[in-house]
This record gives structure tokens, C-alpha cells and sequence, in this order.
């Protein structure tokens, strides 16, 4: 009984409190202790799905909390207070009065149970390396809401207020009564996620909105400024060999959802950057958002082919290239080339897998032993390949005339594609890379020889409006939609902890003791 009512007490703490130099530090207190409330987790290698404080705050009396609470922690994160001065939090001054000697008291008292309940290793906030504890520890225990698994017959009121805000701008009425519902500003909660993209848990935060909260996924892809959205991710993903997986995995799947839609497809190549300081493999002194987006995730296919070998990595990039492959515009000429030389690498890549496994066969003549598994090394690659293929394909029946610089890269490197023209894998998508090399070639031939870039890029152009449209055969539309795995919480809450564990501020646990996790994961 005690636990439970200093529970809802700390819970009412955090509902109600709004932040100043002398209540930020009861207010960080109250926010660190739920955090440690639920921390039993950890201790665990399954995920647990009852206890008291568990079954407290899913509809016990702190249920009617539920929707403030959930506010309360998003709009400390949109206001990223810094800590004020020690000083100005601990030390009571003599004008302050009965309310502030009470305050200060209230404060002593919960880091007094903070740090003897064996959870909080530091004497106060390290605001060097943590400047937003407030808003980091409100973060950090958001996701740990949001993840809490549903009961046996009743939702997760926290995922429940997570799924259904809607922005303060929003007056229209609902047509059904939705629980735990409350309105938020959708303005500085975009400006917060963009600005804090270089954290795990913000990023996981903008997943958790894409996915699951339509309101808020409509307004961030009915923004205009989506580069400051996106850019972030991206940089996130170039400097993929700097980041552990889960946030490598949650910034891809945060491209794979924003691909999803059209309209967004379309935009970023209407989007016109320059000088992209963090991209130092080339000098991109203007380029698309959509053109630096393929280039990154190329970049990213490329790394796991290299180092990781992650078909999941695999999979979903090419399922966001596929996506915008029929939008694709004005490509760089850099994006152009990344595309095709990616297919180069798989098509070498593939020679050499056929080719050890004709020497080991040779090799075995008589010997019954194992063979290594060349067939599934080969399966999984000519998947690629043919992802690649209709890629390439789905760009020059929607949009050939908008890209010469794909059609170029094409003709350049055309030797490529021989190998696979007669390959029973791939003779249906062949037919219109064919066509469409056939076509220029023919057309550059007539135009004579030793014809310079510009000369050549000309011809492109004027051949691209020239060729007739039913001479391509039509495919599918390439669409991918991102889907949860069956029992998300086995990937999340573990996550989750990790990120608590390695990023709350103010606190400490034995790693000796750590279930839920490997101490080296991620």
C-alpha cells in the first residue's frame, strides 16, 4: 500500500507540476522514481506482463491520469529546459517563504529515496553531459509507457494516448468518443523531433508516432520543410558504422514509412540542398533531398553487403528505394552512377558465388560430405538482383523522360545486364532494359562517334520524349508497407531498457544483475 501511494504521488507530482528553477528538480525526481518503479523489468529475460506497480498504473487509480501524464512528458521534451543552477534548486533563500522551504524539503526528500533505494549512483544532475535531464528522463519514460504490454483484457491506456492526440489546431469533432485522447501542439513537437534526431530515443519517438498515430503522420508529411525531418535520419544512416543496429533499423524504417506515401515521393526531389557538410565521399555542391536520400541508402545496402550481412538491412532499403522508384526525378548524375555501380557490385558478387561453386563441385568428386549452402548464398543474391532490376525498371516506365542521367549511367555501363538477358530469373525484366538500351544505342549511333558528355546528354533528352511508351512492358507498381513483427514488444522493451540503462540520467544499476539484455547488444 505504501509503494502504491507513494506511486500515484509521484505520478500526481509529474501530472501536475510545471517546471521553474525551483520545482525543476522535484519534477525530474518524480519523473526518475516512475522510471524506477517499472526498472523490476530488467532483472527479468522474459517480458513481464503483471506485477503491482504494473496493474496500478494500467487501471488502477492512476488510469485517470493516463492521457494528462502522456502530455505532460511529451510537452517536457518539446520544451528542452535545461537544468537550471544547482543553487537555485537546493539552496532556499531567506525571501522565498513557507511554499519554498517546502519545495525544497519535498526535493531533498525524493532524491534522499531516489539514491538510497539502491537506483541513483550521482549526488546531483551531470549537466555537462546531460544539459535536458528533464527531457531526456521524460523521454525515456514515455517509451517505457508506450512498450508496457497489454493486459489479458484491456489495452495499454498509454499506447492508447500515444496513438490518438491530435494537434491544438484541430477543432473538428470526433465521431467516436476515443479514450485517453487530448490535443498537443503538433508545431513544436515537429520542431523538437527534428532537432533531437541525434538521440535513440527521439528517433524511436518519431517512430512511434509515424507508425501508430495517423494524426500526427498526416502533419509531419504535409509539411513543406520534411528536409529537417529527414536529413537527420539520414545522417544517421551514413554514418552507419558509428551507430549500434536498433538505431541503424529505426532510422530505415522511419524512410520505409515516409516512402510509403506518394506525395512525399515526389516532393523531395523538389527539395534542393547544398553543400552537405556530413556527406564527405563527394563534393555535393547542390543536390535533391530524394537523389541524396538514394545515395545514402545505397551506401547503407553497400556497408551490409560489406560488413553486417543483415538480409532485414537488406530488405527494407530496397523496399524504400522501390517505393520511390517510380517518382524518381531529375536524379543526380552521382545518384545515377551509385545505382548502377550498386548493381555491378551484386553482379560480381553473384559471378563469384557461381563460380565457388562449380570449383567446390569439381573439387568433390567421390566425396559424399556436406557442400556449403552456395544455392541459399545464391538465392538471397539474384533476390537482390532482380529487386535492383525492377527498380531500374519501374524508373524508366514512370518517369524515363524526367532521368537521363539514369538512362546514361544505363548505356555506359549496358555490358552489365548481358549476363542476365538469358537468365531464366530474370528474362521478364530484361525486356524493357533492352528495349530502353537499344533504343539510345541506336539513336547515338546515328548521332556518329566521338560525341562529347553534353552532345550524348542531348541526344538522351530528345530521344526520351521520342520513345513511345507502349513499346515498355507494364509491371506492378513496386509497393512496400512496413509491418510489425508479431510480438513487437520482444524487440522493444528490451530496447527500451537498454536505452535507460545506458542514457538516464542520475542512474545506475549493477550490469551483473541485467536479464533483459546482453550487455553488449545493440
Amino acid at each position: 500500500t505504501k509503494i502504491i501511494n507513494y506511486h500515484l504521488f509521484t505520478l500526481t507530482l509529474v501530472v501536475i507540476g510545471s517546471s521553474s528553477d525551483i520545482t525543476y528538480s522535484i519534477l525530474f525526481e518524480a519523473v526518475t522514481t516512475l522510471l524506477v518503479f517499472f526498472s523490476y523489468q530488467l532483472f527479468h529475460k522474459d517480458i513481464l506482463r503483471d506485477g503491482i506497480i504494473y496493474q496500478h498504473i494500467m487501471k488502477g487509480r492512476c488510469l485517470c491520469l493516463t492521457s494528462r501524464l502522456v502530455k505532460t512528458l511529451l510537452y517536457n521534451f518539446i520544451r528542452q529546459e535545461k537544468c537550471p543552477p544547482a543553487t537555485h534548486i537546493f539552496e532556499p533563500k531567506a525571501e522565498g517563504g513557507l511554499l519554498y522551504g517546502l519545495a525544497s524539503g519535498v526535493a531533498s526528500g525524493l532524491w534522499s529515496v531516489f539514491t538510497l533505494g539502491g537506483a541513483g549512483s550521482k549526488a546531483g544532475v551531470d549537466q555537462e553531459h546531460n544539459p535536458l535531464p528533464l527531457s531526456n528522463q521524460s523521454l525515456l519514460l514515455l517509451l517505457v509507457l508506450a512498450n508496457l504490454t497489454d493486459g489479458p483484457d484491456w489495452p495499454n491506456p498509454y499506447r492508447q494516448a500515444i496513438t490518438c492526440f491530435r494537434n491544438t489546431q484541430d477543432t473538428s469533432s470526433l465521431p467516436v468518443e476515443q479514450p485517453h485522447t487530448f490535443q498537443i501542439n503538433f508545431n513544436s513537437l515537429y520542431t523538437a523531433l527534428c532537432e533531437q534526431q541525434r538521440s535513440d530515443q527521439a528517433t524511436l519517438l518519431l517512430y512511434t508516432l509515424l507508425h501508430q498515430n495517423a494524426n500526427m503522420r498526416t502533419y509531419m508529411l504535409s509539411r513543406t520543410d520534411m528536409d529537417n525531418l529527414v536529413l537527420p535520419i539520414l545522417e544517421i544512416l551514413y554514418h552507419v558504422e558509428e551507430r549500434n543496429s536498433h538505431h541503424v533499423y529505426m532510422a530505415l524504417i522511419i524512410l520505409l514509412i515516409l516512402t510509403e506515401d506518394d506525395a512525399f515521393n515526389r516532393s523531395i526531389h523538389e527539395v534542393v540542398l547544398k553543400n552537405i557538410s556530413w556527406y564527405t565521399e563527394r563534393s555535393l555542391t547542390e543536390i535533391s533531398l530524394g537523389s541524396l536520400l538514394i545515395l545514402v541508402v545505397i551506401r547503407t545496402i553497400q556497408f551490409n553487403m560489406t560488413r553486417t550481412r543483415d538480409k532485414y538491412l537488406h530488405t527494407n532499403c530496397l523496399a524504400a528505394l522501390a517505393n520511390m522508384s517510380a517518382q524518381f526525378r531529375c536524379l543526380h548524375q552521382y545518384a545515377a552512377q551509385r545505382i548502377i555501380s550498386l548493381f555491378a557490385l551484386l553482379s560480381k558478387k553473384h559471378n563469384k558465388v557461381l563460380e565457388q561453386a562449380t570449383q567446390s563441385l569439381r573439387g568433390r568428386q567421390g566425396d559424399n560430405t556436406a557442400l556449403p549452402d552456395y544455392a541459399q548464398d545464391l538465392n538471397v543474391i539474384e533476390e537482390v538482383i532482380r529487386m535492383m532490376l525492377e527498380i531500374i525498371n519501374s524508373c524508366l516506365c514512370n518517369s524515363l523522360h524526367h532521368n537521363p542521367n539514369l538512362v546514361y549511367a544505363l548505356l555506359y555501363k549496358r555490358e552489365l545486364f548481358e549476363q542476365f538477358r538469358t537468365h531464366p530469373s530474370f528474362q521478364d525484366i530484361m525486356q524493357n532494359l533492352d528495349t530502353v538500351i537499344g533504343f539510345f544505342s541506336q539513336r547515338l549511333e546515328q548521332a556518329g562517334s566521338d560525341l562529347s558528355v553534353e552532345r550524348v546528354q542531348e541526344v538522351i533528352m530528345k530521344g526520351a520524349q521520342a520513345l513511345p511508351k507502349n513499346r515498355l512492358k507494364t509491371f506492378p507498381e513496386l509497393k512496400f508497407k512496413y509491418v510489425e513483427e508479431d510480438q513487437p514488444e520482444d524487440f522493444f522493451i528490451p530496447y527500451v531498457w537498454s536505452l535507460v540503462f545506458n542514457s538516464g540520467v542520475g542512474l545506475h544499476w549493477s550490469p551483473h544483475g541485467i536479464e533483459l539484455f546482453s550487455m553488449d547488444s545493440g
